[in-house]
């Protein structure tokens, strides 16, 4: 039983992978479930075991890329090691990591700008990341890192459209754009702006504290 299960679980990850690969690649009107079959190498009696539809496939892979959010934000705001500042860099660096090489969130990228699911963009990885981006900003507060005047809000609005913003540049500009460096940017941006005289003197002495790494990401999926 446990090994049917299993079997049973890898045949619905590889059919949500080669569903995420034809979504990001044709759209969601111009994907075509013969070629998700082929990529999965899985039968059409097992996709429609697991899935009722195309929609339902979809929604499939909509609901792996936030599980993929949650779980990079979440074990991100874990950290205590470091300063929330330091965290959220690591945090929105993993993230730009996953926009170049995670196919399922990448999808989800392709399939919220779609008519069909432009609503999902309300419960998707952008409004789990912004939740993350305003905890780290209040701590950065606490912390002394940010000006107690600052605005997490406000922060948190800003810093998200514009890491959105770099992401839309990928498409105008394509591998020219280096994701992880306009995040960056984008970031020491916004920090800047608000940022304590105390934090900028160290920050200038000692730069960013973490990176992400790609292989913390469990791509193996």
């Amino acid at each position: 039983m446990a090994r049917q299960q299993e079997r049973a679980r890898r045949t619905r990850a590889a059919i949500i992978r080669s569903a995420a690969v034809e979504f990001g690649k044709s759209g969601y009107a111009a994907a075509s479930l013969n070629r998700i079959l082929e990529g999965s190498r899985a039968t059409k009696g097992a996709m429609y075991f697991h899935f009722d539809s195309k929609e339902d496939l979809a929604r499939a892979v909509l609901e792996t890329a936030v599980e993929r959010y949650r779980a990079s934000v979440e074990r991100w705001l874990t950290r205590t090691d470091l300063g929330a500042l330091d965290v959220l860099h690591g945090m929105t660096d993993e993230i730009a990591l996953r926009l170049e090489h995670d196919i399922i969130v990448q999808a989800e990228y392709r399939l919220i700008i779609e008519p069909d699911f432009y609503r999902d963009v309300q419960t998707g990885g952008g409004r789990i990341l912004g939740r993350g981006i305003r905890v780290l900003a209040v701590r950065a507060i606490e912390q002394g890192q940010l000006r107690a005047e600052a605005d997490p809000d406000r922060f948190t609005r800003t810093l998200a459209a514009a890491l959105a913003g770099q992401r839309y540049m990928v498409d105008l500009f394509g591998s020219r754009v280096d994701l992880r460096a306009r995040f960056q940017e984008a970031l020491e941006v916004m920090i800047e702006s608000v940022a304590t005289p105390e934090w900028g003197e160290k920050f200038r002495k000692d730069g960013w504290q973490i990176r992400a790494r790609l292989e913390e990401l469990g791509l193996g999926l």
